[in-house]
């Protein structure tokens, strides 16, 4: 279903990577991408690329961590997050396999606190999801141990259906443009 389904994706949302990618390019200095480190299945790292919505010198650390997030913001990254199309080109880990459409988010390589938490209850095991059951239940307003016991209970209840409603979920929040803090 991920192989599918992302490549339908990819082939369909073609002309809106292009209008991303030149919209990125054309109001900031620097790659229209950005590849963020990330921590996949098993505790192994790996490059998650996606828009860039930030200048190029921002901090590499969760944007609820900085001072002042909206100074690192390029003039076009606050609408990508807003419409979560920064996120497009994670389609392509999907298809190499570091992602999957539904499951926890990647933490970044260096949410100690997050990755730790996650090992002691074996959500680590998981691929990966550009969405799942934590995004949908509060985004990035969630507590570490909140956001642990959603990705936790989805683990113990995985399931084509859960996962399709998780999908519809995603769809009507990013519609909504609910979550997004920055």
């Amino acid at each position: 279903m991920d192989l599918f389904l992302s490549g339908t994706l990819l082939i369909l949302c073609g002309p809106l990577f292009l209008l991303c990618w030149a919209a990125v390019r054309s109001t900031s200095a620097g790659p229209a991408w950005h590849w963020s480190r990330r921590v996949g299945k098993d505790n192994r790292l790996f490059g998650m690329p996606k828009f860039r919505t930030m200048r190029v010198h921002a901090p590499q650390v969760a944007t609820h961590l900085l001072r002042r997030p909206e100074r690192y913001v390029t003039p076009v990254g606050a609408l990508l997050r807003r419409t979560s199309l920064d996120e497009l080109p994670q389609l392509f880990s999907v298809c190499r396999g570091d992602l999957t459409l539904v499951g926890p988010r990647p933490a970044l390589f260096n949410q100690n606190d997050l990755v730790e938490l996650r090992t002691r209850c074996g959500v680590h095991r998981l691929i990966p999801g550009i969405t799942g059951w934590a995004q949908v239940n509060g985004r990035d307003g969630l507590s570490i141990p909140l956001k642990v016991g959603y990705d936790a209970e989805y683990m113990r209840a995985q399931s084509v259906g859960m996962d399709l409603k998780i999908m519809m979920l995603t769809l009507w929040r990013v519609i909504k443009a609910e979550g997004v803090r920055h």
